[in-house]
């Protein structure tokens, strides 16, 4: 069979973008459901490069993996998604709970326990066993070959060599690359390159890939959109997980409360997961108003390869730790007695509970806004999709002015 081309009349190649996520990586189901209704009934899989760091790795992962099919893809993560419980996720049963609190604990008295020192607060190993279950890795190659896809990406983080490394699987003709301490290197992607990259630091256990041990690949990554660019991408379609609204500033002469440990998780998380993706927005934003100044004909040297980069966002119109705080009852009780624990009792709180609430009532919820938020994007996600003229950069006008000021 000969392999299909992922481009269109005027060469046009789209990439889909999964940054990191943790249980709100449930949002960016329900915009790719969207997309799928947007699309021709058993249509495969439109996008040439398919990269995702964390939880986007994974969701990466399973639409790369049935790239034959994009809906059954995206019915399948939904399946999985709307129907989560955190024990498929990691371990909170009252007796590994007790057991990591100790462990840790002993570490600090003791002042270390040698080559017994804990590294992580959580077990994932059920993730592991789900993530088997669940995802043929073996169909990614088979996808490459038959011209649904070019590539796959996933990114991790080194600890030794401090290091983005984006492990991508792809067609013969895309090459490895080096930047400064980041780096592209053709590799078959399986079950150890997901573990790695949604390997929290200091949540989850780093993962040992190769001779080195790597964790979620949100850490370092200062160009979360590079990996596609190097693949070749044209037009990017962003998913993001955080709504651009903050918060208000404290009233004058009111002291705000101290961080708690929950509240500095939380902060991290969102930090390691989002803020990386804005800085690269903003700087493509820029090389385009550049390029639109300059034509390519003046262009020489290193530059002499830029190119415009057509980009859509997608992000949560709602505050999702609002949708989290509706639904932390559902948390199993050894858990909710670990996260009062840290602090997480409030507002505050509720920014790293809404990245561990691995609970249908939660996911379902994020899986129906992220679908109804794309859908009013519908007339921006159809020109993206189907090769119409767009914006050199689209999205919603306060996160648009933000970039663009």
């Amino acid at each position: 069979m000969a392999p299909r081309k992922r481009t269109n009349a005027k060469g046009l190649r789209k990439a889909l973008i999964l940054p990191g996520a943790g249980a709100r990586g449930a949002y960016q189901v329900g915009v790719l459901k969207a997309i799928a209704r947007l699309l021709p009934k058993h249509a495969q899989n439109p996008f040439a490069v398919v990269s995702g760091t964390s939880a986007g790795a994974i969701n990466a992962a399973v639409l790369a993996s049935r790239a034959a099919n994009f809906g059954g893809a995206v019915a399948e993560l939904e399946r999985v998604w709307a129907n989560f419980e955190v024990a498929q996720v990691y371990r909170v049963d009252s007796w590994t709970m007790l057991k990591s609190s100790l462990h840790w604990i002993a570490a600090i008295v003791f002042g270390g326990l040698g080559v017994r020192n804990p590294t992580h607060l959580l077990d994932n190993r059920p993730l592991r066993a789900l993530l088997e279950r669940n995802i043929p890795f073996d169909r990614i190659q088979r996808a490459i070959d038959r011209g649904y896809l070019d590539a796959l990406a996933v990114t991790a983080s080194t600890y030794s060599s401090a290091r983005s490394i984006t492990f991508f699987q792809g067609a013969a003709h895309l090459k490895p690359w080096a930047r400064v301490r980041r780096v592209g290197v053709s590799s078959q992607i399986g079950i150890n390159h997901l573990m790695a990259s949604a390997a929290v630091p200091f949540v989850f256990a780093p993962v040992r890939i190769g001779t080195e041990f790597y964790g979620d690949g949100a850490m370092r990554q200062r160009a979360p959109l590079s990996s596609a660019i190097h693949l070749g991408a044209d037009r990017l379609l962003v998913i993001g997980v955080r709504d651009e609204h903050p918060d208000q500033r404290p009233a004058d002469g009111h002291v705000s409360d101290p961080p708690t440990l929950a509240h500095l998780a939380g902060y991290m998380l969102d930090t390691l997961f989002m803020d990386g993706l804005y800085s690269d927005l903003e700087r493509i934003s820029r090389i385009n108003m550049i390029m639109e100044q300059v034509s390519q004909q003046a262009l020489t040297g290193p530059v002499a390869q830029l190119k415009l980069l057509q980009t859509l966002i997608v992000l949560p119109k709602d505050d999702l730790r609002s949708v989290a705080e509706r639904h932390v009852h559902e948390l199993p009780r050894p858990l909710k007695i670990l996260l009062r624990g840290l602090g997480a009792k409030n507002r505050a709180g509720s920014q790293l509970v809404s990245y561990l609430l691995f609970e249908a009532g939660y996911t379902r919820e994020l899986i129906e806004m992220g679908f109804r938020d794309a859908m009013e994007m519908e007339e921006d996600l159809r020109a993206f999709l189907y090769d119409q003229p767009t914006d050199t950069l689209d999205a919603r006008s306060d996160v648009k002015q933000g970039l663009m000021s």
